[in-house]
Formats: C-alpha cells, sequence, structure tokens
C-alpha cells in the first residue's frame, strides 16, 4: 500500500487541527421533543415530553411560546402564550428546561410590558440582570409581620372609614361603569413622593381603556414610579390567565428589597373567565357556573403573596388592590363572595350612588375594612368616629322622609348633619387630598361647624379648608406621624375651620347684595 506523503505546509495544518481537536469537549446536548396532537383556542395537546415539569415554557415552531399545564399519563395539556395560528398538528414541541418567568428590577419602573416581560411601549428592550418565575409561593406565616402602616389613597371616604393599610388586600367591586378604576388610579397617583412602587395590571380590558389609563398616569406624574403589566381582551387567554401572577412577581421583587409595593388587578372578573375558557378546552372537570373547581385556588395563591414582611426579612410591604366586577348589583353571586372570603375587606361601588352623581360611589353601609383600622392615623378615629353610623343613619331616614312624614327635631338634625357629611366625602377623580387637607374637612363637618351653611356653598368651602391646610405648619407633620396633638394645637385647628368658614359666608353675604 503507498504510504501517504504530506508536504511540510500540509503536515502543520493536519497536526494543528490534531490538537484543537483533542481539546474539544465533546458532549451531547441530549433535548427532549414532542409532537402536536391536536390545536385549539388557546392550548395545544402535546404527546411525547415525559419528563416535562409543571409550569415549564414549551416552545412550539417559530418559538412561539407555551405553558406546560395538564400533566396526563398520555399527553400534555399545553396553554398558549402567543397565537395559535401558526400551530398545527404534528409540529415539532421541545421544552425549555424551566419554568415560566419574568424580568424583574428598576429597569421596569415607567414602562409598559405584556406579562412576559416583552416591551409594548416602543421603548426598547428590556435587559434585567434577574428573573423571578411567574408562580412562586407566597412567604410563610413566620416571616409575616402585623399590618401597621397606612396606605393613603388622597380618597376621604376611604382614608377616613375604610381605610386600608400596607401588606393589605382590599377588595374593589361594584357594576360596570361605576368609577372601580377611578379610585385604583387615584390611589396611584397620591403614592407620588411617598416611596410606594405601583403596577397597574390590567387584565381583559380594551386597548382603548388601557391606553387611557397610562395616559392619566403620565399626566400626573405617576408613570415614573409605575409599572403597567398589560394582557389586553384581543391577548390570548394564557397571557391574561397569567398576568396576575407576573405582576406579583415583578411587585415581589421590590418588596424583598425592603419597599413597599402597591399592585391593582384590573379585574380578577375577566381573569376568572380567561381561566374558566381554558380549563374547559383542557377538558377539566366543569364546576358551578362553568368553573372549574380550583377557581377558588387560584385567587387564594395569588392574593395570599400579598403580605407585609417582618424587618428580618426586609420590612417590604405588597399591597394588592384585586377589582372585580358585578352583575345586577349582585355581590352574593360565585367569583365576588370567593374573594370577599379571601381578602382583607372590600369597597363597594353603587351604581345607585353613581347615576345621583355622589362620587366616589362608595356604599359606606357595605364597605368594610378588616385590618386598615389598625394601621390608621390617630387623629382619623377622633375625627371620624361618629362618622360612618350619622351617615347611614341619614341615608335610611332620608328615604323615608320623601313619603312627607313629620319629623322631630332630632330627625331634622340628623338630616342636616347628613346632607351636609354627603357633600363633604364627594370628590372628584384626580384629585387626591393631603392628611391635613382631610382632617380638617372631616373636622368641620363632624364638629357641626357646617350646619348652618347652605348646602349649596359646601364645595367652595371645602376648596377653602384644603388651601388653609397649608398654614398648619408643625401640626401637619404631627398628624402624619401619628402624634398625639396639644389642646392648644387642636383650638388652632378650630379657628383656621372658622376663619376659612367665616370667609366664605362673607363672599356669599357679598354676592347677594350685588
Amino acid at each position: 500500500m503507498t504510504e501517504l506523503k504530506l508536504t511540510p505546509l500540509i503536515s502543520e495544518v493536519f497536526e494543528i487541527l490534531t490538537q484543537a481537536a483533542g481539546k474539544q469537549d465533546q458532549r451531547l446536548d441530549m433535548e427532549e421533543t414532542g409532537s402536536v396532537l391536536s390545536v385549539s383556542e388557546g392550548t395545544v395537546l402535546v404527546d411525547g415530553l415525559p419528563n416535562v415539569e409543571a409550569s415549564e415554557l414549551i416552545y412550539f415552531t417559530n418559538n412561539i411560546m407555551g405553558m406546560a399545564y395538564n400533566l396526563d399519563p398520555q399527553s400534555v395539556g399545553v396553554i398558549l402564550l402567543d397565537d395559535s395560528q401558526e400551530i398545527k398538528a404534528g409540529d415539532e414541541v421541545r421544552r425549555s428546561g424551566r419554568v415560566l418567568d419574568v424580568p424583574v428590577g428598576d429597569v421596569l419602573l415607567g414602562r409598559v410590558v405584556d406579562p412576559l416581560g416583552r416591551p409594548l411601549d416602543d421603548k426598547g428592550p428590556i435587559i434585567a440582570s434577574e428573573r423571578y418565575p411567574v408562580e412562586r409561593p407566597a412567604p410563610p406565616i413566620m416571616h409575616r409581620a402585623p399590618v401597621e402602616v397606612p396606605l393613603q389613597t388622597g380618597i376621604k371616604t376611604i382614608d377616613a372609614l375604610i381605610p386600608i393599610g400596607r401588606g393589605q388586600r382590599e377588595l374593589i367591586l361594584g357594576d360596570r361603569q361605576t368609577g372601580k378604576t377611578a379610585i385604583a388610579l387615584d390611589t396611584i397617583i397620591n403614592q407620588k413622593e411617598k416611596g410606594v412602587i405601583c403596577i397597574y395590571c390590567a387584565i381583559g380590558k380594551e386597548n382603548a381603556a388601557i391606553a387611557k389609563v397610562i395616559r392619566d398616569l403620565e399626566k400626573y406624574g405617576a408613570l415614573e414610579y409605575s409599572i403597567v403589566v398589560s394582557a389586553a381582551g384581543n391577548s390570548p387567554p394564557g397571557i391574561q390567565f397569567i398576568a396576575p401572577y407576573a405582576a406579583t412577581s415583578i411587585g415581589e421583587y421590590f418588596m424583598e428589597q425592603g419597599r413597599d409595593v402597591l399592585v391593582v388587578y384590573d379585574d380578577l372578573t375577566w381573569h376568572a373567565r380567561a381561566y374558566r375558557e381554558l380549563a374547559l378546552l383542557l377538558r377539566r372537570p366543569p364546576g358551578r357556573e362553568a368553573y372549574p373547581g380550583d377557581i377558588f385556588y387560584i385567587h387564594a395563591r395569588l392574593l395570599e403573596r400579598a403580605t407585609h414582611l417582618k424587618e428580618a426579612y426586609s420590612g417590604g410591604s405588597l399591597t394588592a388592590l384585586p377589582i372585580i366586577e358585578t352583575e345586577a348589583q349582585n355581590i352574593a353571586a360565585f367569583i365576588p363572595t370567593n374573594l370577599i372570603s379571601i381578602t382583607d375587606g372590600q369597597i363597594y361601588l353603587s351604581p345607585d350612588l353613581f347615576q345621583k352623581d355622589i362620587l366616589p360611589a362608595i356604599d359606606v353601609g357595605i364597605s368594610v375594612s378588616r385590618v386598615g383600622g389598625k394601621a390608621q392615623l390617630p387623629y382619623y378615629q377622633q375625627v371620624s368616629k361618629n362618622l360612618r353610623l350619622s351617615y347611614t343613619q341619614f341615608q335610611e331616614i332620608e328615604a323615608f322622609a320623601r313619603f312627607g312624614a313629620r319629623l322631630d327635631e332630632e330627625t331634622k338634625r340628623t338630616i342636616t348633619r347628613g346632607k351636609r357629611i354627603r357633600e363633604v366625602i364627594k370628590q372628584r377623580q384626580f384629585s387626591p387630598l393631603s392628611v391635613p387637607a382631610q382632617i380638617l374637612q372631616l373636622m368641620a363637618v363632624t364638629q357641626g361647624l357646617l350646619d348652618e351653611i347652605p348646602v349649596e356653598t359646601i364645595f367652595e368651602t371645602k376648596e377653602r379648608l384644603a388651601k388653609v391646610a397649608d398654614d398648619l405648619g408643625t401640626i401637619s407633620s404631627k398628624i402624619e406621624r401619628g402624634q398625639a396633638l396639644t389642646e392648644e394645637e387642636r383650638t388652632q385647628m378650630m379657628g383656621l375651620i372658622q376663619g376659612a368658614i367665616a370667609k366664605v359666608q362673607h363672599r356669599e353675604v357679598d354676592h347677594a347684595t350685588d
């Protein structure tokens, strides 16, 4: 056999290649794949993937993403997170090896993203150094601290009568178009310069409605400390389903850094409907109103993640404001009763009050906070001690008095006071009030200083009192810190209130004379 002879140059090249091949780390990368059995609107049935894990990220053709959900012996039910039109039976499916996660960190502040962390605001890509799983366990009981710090909403009715604490879960419910989102927006806007990170999670809403929320946040300077997680109504049901969990994971990053977070879920009615659609497509047994049996659990495991941590575990807090929509004022329906039992109180918005232009349309009789009273600033409790009782009594008597019955003097005084309370607690959207301004207005009505003033002038009186609040000086800081006021300071506050009322009355007299 003729021996192969190499020229010196070829021999040198051959030797270099041989050495390089010897240094190569020759490993086989194993990739587990499967195939698509069937496709439906929002879900896919997959054959194969024997070792796939629950909530694992799955890739289809053209990198379309899904989440493993049903792990059956013969197949895997996958919830799609992208459009299903490009997927067909027989397509290859591959595992990612990681559970579904979302980018977290300060880079998200001021941004609008989808539940997978993909930007929707044309402000460039989001490059985060950390990612959190979308589904995370709730903090253990031993890591939690009592709710002791108030979350001021800037809305008098809530801060005085239905207070919310940092780390609380307070449900907002009511029929459509009664101002539920308006309350959430005012609360976010009122967190300016208060060190609270706000996350607004839109689920199943129209794109125009989400765009309006973003525009309002920008207009009032709230977007810089906020994050918008958008899963619009035209998004796949899988995206709508994971949206609140992703928003909570984003919030938990800040909470674990020792910061305070507010998360608004708008709204969980559409979240429940998206899950019902997915569960029926995945052949899960339906229960009441065709919802699957674990419909309570999907919301319980979400809202249990809201808490106030002990100082040893960062001391941060995550406050949840879930929103749900009722039908025909039926708060005893399936989803509303589930969420009422999970949360620490509810703010109910009445369509009857909304139609009467009593805004915000909060029904004080039905609304309650089971935790916030312990976190409420002390001076609120002093000025609003009998406010709820007086107002609810007035509402009952007012309805009775329409029949023309003769009323005694005590009842007339209740009606007189009640009308002024109603005017005082009215508040326009996007005009949150500082704590001192709220205290002055509430003092004025509860101390009877407005009883002799015509109802028509209450609005102007409120405006005057809000301006006078700037003159309180050190009293303001003491009220906000929860410190006790001296008798002299209380007298000074009463003097400011009486002076403001006198100016309004004097102006009215001048107008009448002219």
